[in-house]
């Protein structure tokens, strides 16, 4: 059940998945860097996530989950973890990058994130909303 506020003094919003690259491999670690994500400048903007947005990184081998902001990279397949949180990861592991929006609660009955699926070297597969993925 939603319950909606409404009425003089309630602006509440929700967050809500806005975007998510699923399952992309994990190609370099750099623990020394400052620290964020650095990610194939072509699978951002395919997959609507913007650069410096902060992201929710799931780790689907070891099931560790971390937040930090994106970087773009002009390197085709890249999917970097830049400092502490390189430590979270090892190369080659699969993760999960999502963004999040704050949306008004009316609008979420409507509203499907958009998923970027790509294969092992970090290529676009597909682009699909959120409802039509079947596991």
């Amino acid at each position: 059940m939603i319950i909606f506020f409404s009425g003089p003094g309630f602006n509440v919003k929700i967050s809500v998945l806005k975007s998510k690259i699923h399952r992309a491999s994990v190609t370099r670690t750099a623990p020394d860097y400052e620290g964020s994500i650095t990610v194939d400048q072509k699978l951002l903007a395919a997959s609507g996530i913007c650069e410096y947005e902060k992201v929710l990184v799931a780790d689907v081998n070891n099931g560790r989950r971390f937040e930090t902001y994106c970087l773009s990279s002009p390197e085709e397949g890249l999917v970097c973890v830049n400092g502490a949180a390189a430590r979270l990861v090892t190369e080659g592991d699969l993760i999960i990058i999502m963004a999040f929006a704050l949306i008004k609660p009316k609008k979420a009955a409507g509203f499907r994130p958009k998923v970027l699926l790509v294969d092992s070297n970090n290529r676009p597969l597909a682009e699909k909303f959120e409802a039509e993925i079947v596991v």
